[in-house]
């Protein structure tokens, strides 16, 4: 940082093309020149309220503050204003927001909580750490060229074993270190894996989300409770390090997520199957190893086999409203053998395999939008205490205020519903869940669903234009508001997932109920 100082009125002599200086928060850039490469133009720039001023407002109507993080611009700043202090701080690396709802309650100072013990904590912050300094970066990029995640990125998350702590609470974690010790295996609970999905949500791109993992945290969960131990030996370890991925391959363009429409086909032969079929929108399908792979059998019932990427097994990329990055696949299996031991479960029972997975990656899905909604309220939050509409802040506006208290509303109302099943999942064994939070599980991610389409409806109306552009200001609120509905769909759209919960209530009303 430079340390020379100028005064208010020295700064207002550089105010003409070719000797251009402005004051933002207490520092003194020269633009002289910058001003022909200003994106939006010389005019801006040169304008008497910015030429030689203090432009602080001017510019943050307009700029991010990252902005000015950017080593093209820090060189601009040439000293600071005498008798003035910066007064605006970006929150840095791994640490935790001052905005108002920015953090779940149990993270915000005066609030207690009976969910969370200090190994939660600790966890939160070593982990938002790592998101932000090995994932964001990774994720901007993936966004301009719609690449998979850098392979670099995988074997970061494999030596921090947080592919393993993605599948929850479980044998899997024994004898490992979790994220450099921060938490024990026999301590790892389902509240610990809730805090790591509202947490990478910090990448803002639902398509990276996905891209780092999505196949893999609903795919691999299969293999590890149905396969054989040598299939496990096989396939886990590679994958917990970050060396090869999977993808759950149930969906298909004649079902959808219909299990019992399946066509996919599975023949008996010696040794093994004989696999032929169809397998559409497929996460991480491009870049996959091993696809957990939903088969109709000769007799009419279905088998889940683990196909590995080999001949016959063909991938095209889909195109989605979201990030690329995701791997999003269109899957051909033509006369691929799968050896007898790539079987899931039970020959002929496979439907139990595939619903067993459904409530976890409902759930985990559950975790990632608490976690977007939380931030586009802070982005909205920042926003209309910055922009000034009409002389005032945009906040000014009773109609704005009222958008942010349902948005705020509907987060924290989501959070603790989230909470109170997590809680039931921590005291109930997995067969438990099943039977008692199917229903809980499907209503919840029905609602919350409706809720980040209802947010992200609502930024974009505080936002306005910006809020529609993808670079710039409202980028954050851009790319939410294009991939929300996705959420709506996978794992279940909401309307199937609302009469799902309807349906599991239903069969426990008691015989004498009455009004």
């Amino acid at each position: 940082m430079s340390a020379k100082q100028f005064s208010v009125e020295e700064v207002a002599k550089h105010d003409k093309d070719g000797d251009l200086w402005v004051i933002i928060d207490a520092k003194v850039y020269d633009l002289s020149k910058f001003v022909g490469m200003h994106p939006g133009g010389r005019s801006a720039l040169l304008d008497e309220e910015v030429a030689g001023k203090d432009a602080t407002e001017a510019f943050f109507s307009l700029h991010r503050y990252e902005v000015l993080q950017k080593p093209q611009y820090k060189r601009l700043h040439i000293g600071s204003v005498v008798g003035q202090a910066q007064q605006i701080f970006p929150r840095g690396v791994g640490e935790l927001s001052k905005v108002p709802y920015a953090e779940p309650t149990w993270m915000t100072p005066g609030f207690s909580s009976p969910y969370y013990k200090e190994s939660h904590r600790n966890l939160l912050l070593a982990f938002r750490k790592f998101v932000e300094e090995i994932l964001v970066p990774d994720a901007e990029l993936r966004e301009a060229d719609g690449k998979r995640p850098d392979l670099n990125v995988y074997l970061e998350m494999g030596k921090q074993n947080i592919v393993a702590m993605r599948l929850g609470p479980g044998p899997h974690l024994k004898g490992r270190m979790l994220m450099g010790g921060v938490v024990k295996p026999e301590e790892f609970d389902y509240f610990h894996e809730l805090i790591m999905g509202a947490e990478i949500a910090r990448v803002h791109s639902r398509g990276y989300i996905d891209g780092s993992g999505g196949g893999t945290y609903i795919g691999l969960p299969p293999i590890i409770n149905f396969g054989t131990p040598a299939l496990r030996n096989k396939v886990v370890e590679e994958v917990f390090a970050g060396r090869k991925f999977c993808a759950l391959a149930i969906t298909e363009a004649f079902a959808g997520s219909d299990v019992a429409g399946l066509r996919c086909h599975s023949k008996k032969v010696e040794g093994g199957w004989i696999v032929n079929g169809t397998c559409k929108w497929i996460t991480n399908g491009t870049f996959a190893e091993y696809f957990v792979v939903g088969c109709r059998t000769d007799q009419g019932s279905l088998n889940v086999l683990v196909v590995e990427r080999g001949p016959g097994v063909e991938t095209k990329t889909i195109k989605t409203s979201y990030s690329p990055t995701a791997g999003t696949a269109y899957v051909t299996f033509d006369d691929v053998f799968v050896p007898e031991e790539n079987l899931l479960g039970q020959e002929n029972k496979g439907l139990h395999v595939i619903l067993s997975n459904f409530n976890h990656e409902r759930w985990g899905m559950i975790t990632a939008s608490v976690g977007n909604q939380r931030l586009i309220v802070e982005e909205c939050l920042k926003w209309v205490s910055q922009r000034k509409v009409f002389g005032k802040p945009l906040h000014s506006q009773a109609v704005i205020r009222a958008k942010l208290a349902g948005m705020i509303s509907r987060v924290e109302s989501v959070q603790n519903w989230l909470e109170s099943v997590t809680y039931q999942m921590n005291h109930m064994k997995y067969q438990e869940q099943a039977v008692y939070l199917a229903g809980p599980i499907a209503l919840l991610k029905k609602y919350t669903t409706e809720c980040a389409q209802d947010t992200a409806r609502d930024a974009i109306q505080i936002f306005g234009g910006r809020g529609i552009t993808k670079s710039g200001m409202g980028k954050f609120i851009e790319r939410y508001h294009l991939s929300s509905p996705f959420d709506a769909v996978l794992g279940g759209a909401e309307d199937v997932l609302g009469d799902l919960g309807v349906r599991q209530a239903l069969r426990r009303m008691p015989k004498d109920a009455r009004l």
